[in-house]
């Protein structure tokens, strides 16, 4: 949701940053973007962009299994994002961590190298995995914030 927030560029950004990655979204963080895509404005709007964004990305399962051919490149792994939605994973309107456990998971597994994202309480908890955080620094660029 980053492009449309804060107008960052971000496959050209996460090409500056990393240089050669394979951006995987995990399908309950797609789920918590189509979710926030129903509604109406600005964040809908940019939940949008990321779903579209999110489409440029191969899937991943929480567990690390890949949704995606076997022959798909497994190197350097970056994880993106979306804000918090009002909606539990059933949408049953509580706070919705579903997507953000799914992420921690993957980085306390090891599957994934960075997790992209600019909920501070979600870099909290992946730092404290010992996983680097690419995050917003200044008004439109990315920087990899070190655990």
């Amino acid at each position: 949701m980053a492009p449309v927030e804060a107008d960052v560029r971000l496959f050209e950004e996460l090409d500056r940053l990393l240089g050669t990655y394979r951006a995987v979204v995990p399908d309950a963080v797609r789920a918590e973007l189509d979710r926030l895509a129903d509604g109406n404005g600005r964040e809908a709007t940019a939940a949008r962009v990321g779903r579209d964004l999110a489409d440029r990305a191969d899937p991943i399962e929480p567990d690390g299994g890949d949704a995606a051919p076997d022959d798909v490149d497994r190197a350097d792994p970056a994880t993106e994002n979306a804000e918090r939605s009002t909606d539990d994973a059933d949408g049953n309107g509580s706070t919705n961590e579903y997507a953000d456990d799914v992420l921690v998971a993957l980085a306390e597994a090891g599957v994934v190298a960075y997790v992209v994202t600019n909920d501070r309480p979600l870099k909290n908890r992946i730092l404290a995995r010992n996983v680097p955080v690419i995050g917003l620094r200044g008004r439109n660029a990315l920087a990899i914030t070190e655990p």
